[in-house]
């Protein structure tokens, strides 16, 4: 029980640093967008520095998880901190001296991203290493307490030091971080070997291979996967067509739009806070799919017919609350399945099955919200679409929503029926009891 408790201590330290570098991280990349799109005025220039930080995320994750699985996780970890931290440097260095252009931008933002592709798993595999069992859904649901604290917390923060101080505060604030998480890795946390005497000996190609067949012969886990890839193209769609619409509806704007934000990321909040308290359920499964079902039978709906900011707060709250419980409990069932010598090779497999629908959601939510809704609302001049979506600029993006509402919910239903089917039993934790 003491050791148990010694490493789930370690485990704290490690998460609150590491969370708190990865606030200084999000505060930087904003804003670098600011900064960019006040040099620029081109959308299309800001949105290539997200597109450079995921798009090695995407390409590269099937392989990380096979580096990941051969080093050391801690010495992992350090290095791809290290190495962020430089390029964030090289930001300052050029910044300093005037030499800042966009393409450097997106060079170190893909340098940024490849380093985070590394890192994950590493740092998923730790958590499965450090964490007992019985304390997965609880640090699951820390993990997305911290992730929506910093998702309220960034954009604010990033904001002000940059509107009153200049981009040089805001790398500064970054870099303090990255220096209090990476002394804590360096000197504090010891993060137990692998379980095997022998690390894995396949050629890179071969490793990402045996994640894939891993997954192939575990239905389950695949089949969970595969859902969240659909609920992703999805909800991807939704995040290019919510700017189109809150910024152009009539009741809308930047304060509209950053609110909903706030919103969003207090329900998240809110959501991972609660799981933490909860008990364990008895199906996983069962609960995946109805958090998934409540949220997207709900949120797009209320953006779809809402006309008010406070029916699209209602909505974001509603679609988001549950999603903490949705990933607790996803992360239960794939840290306790998976064999913990396989999970950075699965969890790498995992996340370029699982995220490589959020680029072409993208891509289509904006496609179909410009070419095809907005000119379908602009024709409207009267009928059942304008009094369900209303008239102007923003209208097609409701009826977007409409659709994607649609499309969740089939989503949720039709893999709810396949996965019904699987009797996923909680592992057994051995624990002492006293008389």
């Amino acid at each position: 029980m003491n050791h148990k408790r010694k490493s789930l201590k370690t485990y704290l330290m490690l998460w609150s640093t590491q969370s708190l570098s990865g606030l200084g991280s999000a505060m930087t990349s904003y804003a670098l967008v600011l900064w960019l799109y006040q040099q620029s005025g081109s959308a299309l220039e800001t949105a290539l520095l997200s597109i450079c930080s995921y798009a090695p995320y995407v390409l590269m994750s099937i392989f990380a998880g096979a580096l990941s699985d051969r080093w050391n996780k801690k010495r992992t970890m350090l290095v791809c901190d290290l190495l962020a931290a430089v390029s964030t440097v090289g930001v300052l260095v050029l910044l300093k001296n005037g030499l800042l252009m966009p393409w450097h931008m997106y060079v170190l933002n893909a340098i940024n991203g490849l380093m985070n592709t590394v890192q994950q798993p590493a740092s998923d595999v730790a958590a499965t290493l450090l964490v007992p069992k019985e304390y997965y859904q609880k640090t699951s649901g820390l993990r997305s307490f911290s992730s929506s604290l910093n998702g309220i917390l960034h954009p604010v923060i990033a904001s002000t030091l940059f509107a009153f101080y200049g981009m040089d505060l805001v790398i500064a604030v970054d870099l303090a971080t990255f220096a209090v998480a990476f002394v804590v890795l360096l000197l504090f946390i010891r993060i137990p070997e692998m379980p095997q005497e022998e690390k894995p000996k396949e050629k890179l190609l071969d490793a990402a291979k045996v994640g894939l067949k891993w997954l192939r012969a575990n239905p389950l886990i695949l089949d969970l996967i595969l859902f969240l890839a659909f609920i992703n193209l999805v909800a991807s769609a939704y995040n290019a067509a919510l700017p189109a619409m809150l910024l152009s509806r009539e009741n809308g704007g930047e304060t509209v739009l950053g609110t909903v934000n706030a919103v969003t990321g207090i329900a998240s909040l809110a959501g991972g806070l609660i799981v933490t308290l909860l008990p364990t359920p008895k199906d996983r499964v069962r609960v995946i799919c109805l958090s998934l079902l409540f949220s997207m039978s709900t949120e797009n709906f209320f953006l779809a017919f809402g006309r008010t900011p406070l029916l699209w707060c209602i909505g974001a709250v509603l679609g988001w609350l549950a999603i903490p419980l949705m990933n607790a409990n996803m992360d239960v069932i794939f840290r306790s399945t998976i064999p913990t010598d396989m999970q950075g090779r699965v969890f790498s497999c995992r996340n370029t099955l699982q995220f490589f629908t959020i680029p072409v959601g993208y891509f289509l939510g904006g496609l179909l919200v410009d070419q095809v809704f907005e000119p379908l609302m602009a024709a409207q001049t009267g009928g059942v679409l304008v009094s369900l979506f209303g008239t102007g600029k923003g209208s097609g993006a409701a009826v977007l929503f409409s659709v994607l509402a649609v499309m969740g919910v089939a989503v949720c239903l039709i893999f709810y029926g396949i996965l019904r089917k699987f009797k996923w039993v909680e592992p057994v934790t051995s624990s002492k009891t006293t008389r």
